[in-house]
């Protein structure tokens, strides 16, 4: 049976961090950042299972349920604050919402 060299997966999870790190940057929709902050997440998941996998213990695949059980948590207060500040502000452009001013 052929492996797959963790390299390609490394690889893979270094691409998935570098695009979400460049959207968190560059874009200016607060749901896109959301996306791209779930992108970096599951890029460092999947790192944690390859390295896992490669070295033939599971504490990195139990690592990643708890790091999945924080993003969903993390998603779900997120956009309850997206939807929150959408309500009063009528706009979800980072740029354009100042909480602080009055």
């Amino acid at each position: 049976m052929l492996s797959i060299p963790i390299e390609y997966y490394l690889i893979l999870s270094a691409f998935m961090f570098i695009v979400g790190v460049t959207g968190v940057l560059i874009r200016r929709n607060a749901i896109v950042v959301f996306m791209c902050i779930e992108l970096m997440l599951n890029a460092a998941n999947l790192s944690l299972v390859a390295f896992s996998s490669y070295h033939g213990n599971p504490v990195g695949q139990i690592f990643v349920f708890f790091v999945m059980t924080v993003a969903a948590a993390e998603a779900t207060v997120g956009l309850a604050i997206i939807i929150a500040i959408f309500r009063n502000k009528l706009t979800v452009n980072v740029d354009e919402i100042n909480i602080f001013k009055w």
